[in-house]
C-alpha cells in the first residue's frame, strides 16, 4: 500500500494518507480562492480511516457553498491549511494536494464551481517559463 505525507510549512501538522485517494480534484469557490491565495484549491478526498494525524492543529469552521458546515484545520505555528472535514461528506478528511510537495502527485480528475472560475487559468501552460532550480 502507498503512503504519502501532507505537511505544513514548518512540519509541525502532518496528515499521512495510505492508499489511493477516492476523488482528487480543483475548486474554484471563492472561499478556496481566499483560504489558498490562489485561483483555486486543489485536494484529495481519502476515507477517515486511510488518514493519520500527527502534530497540532488549530480550526476554523465555515460554511461552504453548498451549505454544509466544513471544519479547516491548519498549524498554529506557521498557518498552513493541511486537512478539512466537510461536514456533506462524513466519514471523510479532505487534504491540500500542495501540503504532499510532490510534482508526480497525480493530477485532479474533478473540477467544481466553474462559474467562479478566472477565465485565464485555462492558459496557465502557454505561460512563458522560467526554468528555476
Amino acid at each position: 500500500m502507498h503512503t504519502r505525507t501532507a505537511a505544513c510549512s514548518c512540519g509541525q501538522l502532518r496528515a499521512i494518507c495510505s492508499g489511493t485517494a477516492g476523488r482528487i480534484s480543483i475548486c474554484h469557490c471563492l472561499a478556496c480562492q481566499r483560504r489558498t491565495g490562489a485561483p483555486f484549491g486543489a485536494q484529495s478526498r481519502f476515507q477517515r480511516e486511510q488518514v493519520q494525524i500527527e502534530g497540532r492543529s488549530t480550526t476554523y469552521t465555515r460554511q461552504s457553498d453548498s451549505g454544509n458546515n466544513t471544519r479547516f484545520h491548519f498549524c498554529p505555528e506557521c498557518g498552513s491549511t493541511v486537512y478539512w472535514e466537510p461536514g456533506g461528506y462524513p466519514g471523510f478528511i479532505y487534504v491540500a494536494l500542495g501540503m504532499f510537495a510532490d510534482p508526480n502527485y497525480p493530477a485532479p480528475a474533478h473540477s467544481v464551481y466553474e462559474t467562479r472560475r478566472h477565465p485565464w487559468t485555462m492558459h496557465i501552460a502557454d505561460c512563458p517559463m522560467e526554468h528555476m532550480d
